[in-house]
């Protein structure tokens, strides 16, 4: 048997453009799908990082006319992935973040640079590609929202499609007036199709239209459908519940292994945790932290923003720096939470580190270096930090949400060093309750041995693509041999 062809749509991919978690899915999971016996072709737009990074490069497909000029499918290869790059440089060829302008604001021709790329990919679905005829396409993200819909639309034989919501609060909500411009024919402009509220739903078309629905972790596919998580959406998911399912986010075993990760000062394992340390002793010089072996020490590598629960950890922080712990922030976002941290450090020279900005190598560090790795999150899809941390031997004291829940277990006061426990869980998401972890974790740091053993226990966890990508392989399989005629 053939393998099942999946072309993966997606606005990010690591290494080549990252701004979050959906660029290391997105890069990750297609080596992880290849041993299933799923061949992944993934299809991108062409920002200058990604053109820049390209090579045997092919153009495969031409488009006249692309939402104010022309362009092309390149078929190449960059970061030893197999990918299609819509090189349409009036729509990508720009600086910076791939969203947003150097004022901070939006691309105003958002809708057609997200809009180009899932026409691209109805294209390849449809067989504008002969060389690669997918079975499955798979929206990522709202980016990627309407090439489920171009395809229903279309009429006649197509691929099927897989949407998967990252994060349901973003979600694409583009003014009705494009519709025509955007290639929709008036029959989508339904409450069955691509209207949503008045406007144009990119995410809410994908999760009208798509033959499936997966989300980045169980708990996350059960909120999603409630009024306190759904976003306005939760209704169409409970009405489409019976093809939704969560399937948890996994992380590249190769590229985070404190065994041979090259940004570290020492590298170990489970079984020689004592290698450890000295990566603690970099972070802090890294972070400008004053060398206290009798002071805990917490990171936290994130999005400085209110769904990520920051401040909570703001408002918390001169409580943890006089409890005799210290801190290592690493992460950027919105202004005031940046300008606190930075104020925090002031305050407690020494105690409190703040990096502004991502460093992939520091996120490394802070992993192997810190006790503890803070995810305060108000909702978390998925989460990646804390399945890195355990892969580190880094306790993740994590608010109970979504895929938080899902994959790490607390310690429990009754089975410490004994039961199953990798981290500190901690409910609801409020600053006392965030405080209270934060207690629990110091006094549990304070029993050495208990708290190697939870290290060791996380340490051996499987937190890569194994099992996730089975589960999307099985997803494709079926959709592959049910195709629309």
């Amino acid at each position: 048997m053939s393998a099942v062809r999946v072309l993966a749509v997606a606005a990010e991919l690591y290494p080549l453009i990252k701004t979050g978690g959906l660029a290391d899915v997105v890069g990750a999971l297609p080596a992880a799908l290849e041993r299933e016996g799923i061949a992944t072709r993934t299809l991108l737009p062409g920002y200058p990082q990604v053109v820049d990074a390209l090579c045997e490069v092919e153009a495969v497909h031409t488009f006249a006319a692309m939402h104010g000029g022309p362009a092309r499918v390149l078929a190449c290869r960059a970061a030893g992935l197999d990918l299609f790059v819509l090189d349409a440089p009036h729509l990508y060829a720009r600086p910076g973040n791939p969203y947003v302008g150097p004022d901070g604001h939006e691309w105003p021709d958002n809708p057609q640079r997200f809009a180009a790329l899932a026409a691209a990919a109805a294209a390849i679905g449809r067989g504008a590609v002969p060389a690669f005829l997918p079975d499955v396409v798979h929206a990522h993200d709202w980016h990627a929202g309407l090439a489920p819909a171009y395809l229903y639309y279309g009429g006649g034989p197509r691929p099927r499609t897989v949407a998967t919501v990252h994060n349901l609060a973003f979600q694409g909500q583009y003014p009705a007036s494009l519709l025509t411009e955007l290639g929709l024919p008036a029959r989508a402009y339904t409450p069955d199709g691509v209207e949503y509220y008045g406007t144009i739903g990119f995410l809410k078309a994908a999760l009208a239209l798509a033959d499936r629905i997966t989300t980045v972790s169980p708990t996350y596919a059960a909120e999603i459908q409630t009024p306190e998580h759904g976003m306005g959406l939760d209704g169409l998911l409970r009405h489409r519940s019976g093809v939704l399912v969560g399937i948890r986010n996994g992380i590249d075993n190769d590229l985070w292994n404190p065994a041979t990760d090259e940004h570290l000062s020492s590298r170990y394992d489970a079984h020689d945790l004592a290698r450890r340390s000295p990566n603690k002793a970099s972070l802090r010089r890294r972070m400008t932290l004053d060398d206290d072996p009798g002071a805990p020490l917490f990171a936290a590598v994130s999005r400085l923003a209110w769904q990520k629960g920051l401040d909570l950890l703001l408002a918390a922080t001169d409580g943890l720096v006089a409890s005799g712990a210290q801190l290592a922030l690493i992460g950027q976002g919105e202004r005031d939470l940046e300008q606190g941290f930075t104020a925090a450090r002031e305050r407690h020279p020494g105690r409190v580190g703040v990096s502004i900005g991502y460093d992939e190598g520091l996120a490394h560090l802070a992993q192997a270096g810190a006790d503890a790795v803070l995810v305060p999150s108000r909702f978390e899809p998925c989460g990646l930090t804390q399945l890195c941390a355990m892969r580190y031997g880094a306790l993740p004291v994590v608010a109970k949400v979504g895929g938080l829940a899902d994959t790490v277990v607390d310690v429990g006061d009754s089975i410490r060093g004994a039961g199953r426990g990798t981290g500190i869980q901690f409910a609801p998401v409020t600053h006392d309750a965030f405080r209270a972890a934060l207690e629990r974790t110091m006094a549990f740091w304070r029993e050495p041995a208990a708290w190697r053993r939870t290290q060791a226990r996380a340490m051996a966890i499987d937190v890569g693509w194994r099992e996730p990508a089975a589960q999307y392989a099985a997803i494709y399989r079926s959709l592959a041999a049910d195709p629309v005629s």
